[in-house]
């Protein structure tokens, strides 16, 4: 799983509805394949889950609503309910139009502990890949400077199509886009009463490692569509807001920002 992964890349967003998304998926069928977890599923669709850290006064949520050029997210990634399934804790951070990511594949019984501030070591993860380790140190440290800790729960249905040869162009349609308050390291996926921030639009990603395709600008071009952000958990917090999410410190958010440009 994590070998499939771009690590680092560049990503365009836009909204699209049902029949759009219908329509989308005939057109990239001719230059991709549904990726390994879309593959014979209803609607080439799997769950996403994810538990996404901040600190109390939302340091990540501000430095994305201000569109820093340098800026990262916290988020312990997870797909089912299983006990013995592994949970991803991820790093992604962009760097002006660069995005770069991280992860390392956590055993589930070991993911609160370290999320309670115990030192991850080889033992902790599920494969020896040393990229592996030095991303969840990199996650923790981050974690600690920040004084991090979940914040919120966001799941989706996420439709994957990647390249046929590489994995140089990922195409992904991410339908059901919900997320509620979570500040416990529970990695279940049930949710109580989410809210849906993007109402039933879903969120069409193109991502790509050099340059972009051009059957991919055409098909926007086709498409009529509009780039835009469509940030998940920014707008999960959006819709509830931010006093029902966190007790909010004082601050301004010029201050807020300061310190994240330090972190990064």
């Amino acid at each position: 799983m994590d070998d499939q992964m771009q690590r680092q890349r560049f990503e365009r967003k836009y909204f699209i509805n049902e029949s759009q998304a219908l329509a989308i998926r005939e057109h990239v069928q001719c230059h991709l394949v549904p990726d390994q977890f879309s593959e014979g599923k209803p609607d080439y669709s799997y769950p996403v889950h994810s538990i996404y850290l901040d600190s109390n006064n939302l340091l990540t949520y501000w430095a994305t609503v201000q569109c820093e050029k340098k800026r990262f997210k916290l988020r312990v990634r997870f797909y089912d309910d299983h006990p013995d399934s592994p949970v991803f804790f991820e790093l992604k951070r962009r760097e002006n139009e660069c995005i770069l990511k991280q992860r390392g594949m956590v055993h589930r019984r070991d993911a609160a502990m370290l999320l309670a501030g115990h030192v991850p070591g080889p033992e902790h993860l599920t494969t020896g890949k040393p990229h592996q380790l030095v991303a969840v140190q990199r996650f923790c440290h981050l974690m600690h400077k920040l004084h991090a800790r979940p914040m919120m729960h966001i799941a989706y249905l996420r439709e994957a199509w990647v390249s046929k040869l590489n994995n140089s162009v990922r195409v992904t349609v991410d339908r059901l886009v919900r997320g509620e308050p979570r500040h416990q390291p529970a990695f279940l996926t049930r949710m109580e009463d989410p809210v849906y921030p993007f109402g039933k639009l879903h969120v069409l990603e193109i991502k790509f490692t050099d340059r972009f395709p051009d059957w991919l600008n055409g098909l926007v071009q086709h498409f009529d569509l509009l780039q835009t952000g469509g940030p998940k958990y920014c707008g999960s917090i959006m819709e509830l807001g931010e006093q029902q999410v966190v007790w909010m410190e004082h601050g301004s958010v010029q201050q807020k920002l300061a310190h994240i440009r330090n972190y990064c």
